[in-house]
């Protein structure tokens, strides 16, 4: 056991409390978030830093590349070094990214420090894993939902908190804020969260080329990756088409758009429901009906905005989001309980097959709603969830079973 000389820290692999599992959902919610940060006022900070419209483009892409690089080369390392110390690390990455992005003054040093801040949210990435080994059995499914909750209220509460800030602080002051409430969190993981040092006995090169090989060592990883990979899609091409309808059918202001993120992220609460089917064995059915609830949720979401029901439009975007943390959750008690020493490797293919496909969702958000409005985006949602249903049923053949 580890001793400091004020407080004991938790032994190695030792059960997690109930406050440990609260502080992964807040450190993965509060990382996560600055991925998304700077979407939201791109308008503001372009101007102020002499970053022309189409230089500020990059900034959401330069973020989620450095966050894609940091799934590939961070999350693997899980399967050799102390799992607590590669988070802490990642922290201190991303503390020190949001306060250059604070601290910058022309483009390069912006795009620089985005870059960094991607690669440090990935330690969320490893997080997720480390919540999973340290759980019960019976109680896994649950602990992984409740820090994926964090996770996903992170990124739907990420716009509308950074616009009440940039509006009352200012941008700067925005990221400043954050770095200090992840120096906070890091502080409190390293109290209170246990380590868990790994079997090891790889080089880093041999680590990072058998990342990829899990995905044709375990069909239940390829199925999964596919399942999700289409959810994320969804999920993407919903939130890049849905605040466009927002604003030209319903006539929202970007108040408006922020408060209806706020409700959607709703969904998140789904989380301890989701892990608790997970636990009792029922991830096939929960994933199915994941599947085919994002499905009925885009047509639905078509049939409200016809109506001009703004509350039918937010109830549908709860179900969407709640559909995506079903199939996430359960997809991760499943991948999880294979090969336990490479958790690390297992999760970085899965998450990459996910970003990378997922990415598209967003594209075709903005390219169906500029073709045929919101009407070709909800049918291309649709579309999305109908197929991934589809292959479900007809080529699933027990991979999402609970093992």
């Amino acid at each position: 056991m580890t001793h400091s000389a004020a407080l004991p820290l938790p032994r190695d692999d030792a059960p997690l409390s109930r406050f440990a599992i609260l502080l992964m959902a807040v450190a993965c919610g509060t990382m996560v978030a600055n991925l998304y940060y700077a979407q939201t006022l791109i308008d503001v900070i372009g101007p102020e830093i002499g970053m022309s419209a189409g230089v500020a483009g990059l900034i959401t892409t330069l973020t989620q590349l450095g966050y894609g690089l940091g799934i590939i080369l961070v999350v693997p390392l899980a399967d050799l070094f102390e799992n607590r110390r590669i988070v802490l690390i990642s922290a201190v990455a991303t503390v020190l990214g949001c306060i250059a992005i604070a601290l910058s003054n022309g483009p390069a040093t912006f795009l620089i420090a985005s870059v960094m801040t991607g690669v440090g949210a990935t330690g969320v990435q490893v997080l997720i894993p480390l919540a999973s080994h340290l759980a019960p059995p019976e109680r896994q499914g649950r602990v992984v939902g409740t820090v994926m909750s964090g996770l996903l209220f992170g990124i739907m509460l990420s716009r509308p908190i950074a616009s009440f800030l940039a509006g009352s602080m200012g941008w700067r002051a925005t990221f400043l804020l954050s770095a200090g409430v992840i120096a906070l969190v890091a502080v409190a993981l390293l109290i209170a969260c246990p380590q868990r040092r790994p079997k090891g006995g790889m080089h880093y090169g041999e680590v990072l080329s058998s990342t990829f090989s899990q995905l044709g060592k375990y069909r239940v990883v390829r199925m999964r990756a596919f399942y999700q990979a289409s959810m994320f899609a969804a999920f993407n091409l919903f939130w890049t088409a849905a605040p466009l309808s927002l604003i030209h059918d319903f006539g929202l202001s970007h108040n408006g758009i922020g408060a209806f993120a706020l409700a959607g992220a709703g969904g998140a609460l789904v989380a301890p429901v989701a892990g608790w089917l997970a636990d009792r064995r029922l991830t096939g059915p929960a994933s199915l009906g994941a599947l085919i609830a994002l499905a009925i949720g885009f047509l639905l979401a078509d049939w409200t905005v016809a109506a001009g029901s703004l509350i039918g439009f937010t109830i549908m975007a709860v179900l969407i989001d709640a559909a995506v943390q079903v199939s996430q959750i359960t997809g991760q008690k499943l991948i999880f309980s294979l090969d336990p020493h490479a958790r690390g490797r297992i999760n970085a293919a899965y998450m990459t097959v996910m970003f990378v496909v997922g990415a598209l969702g967003s594209v075709i958000g903005s390219t169906t709603y500029e073709a045929g409005g919101w009407s070709l985006s909800a049918i291309a949602g649709a579309a999305i969830g109908g197929v991934a249903a589809l292959v479900f049923i007809l080529f699933d053949r027990g991979a999402s079973a609970t093992r």
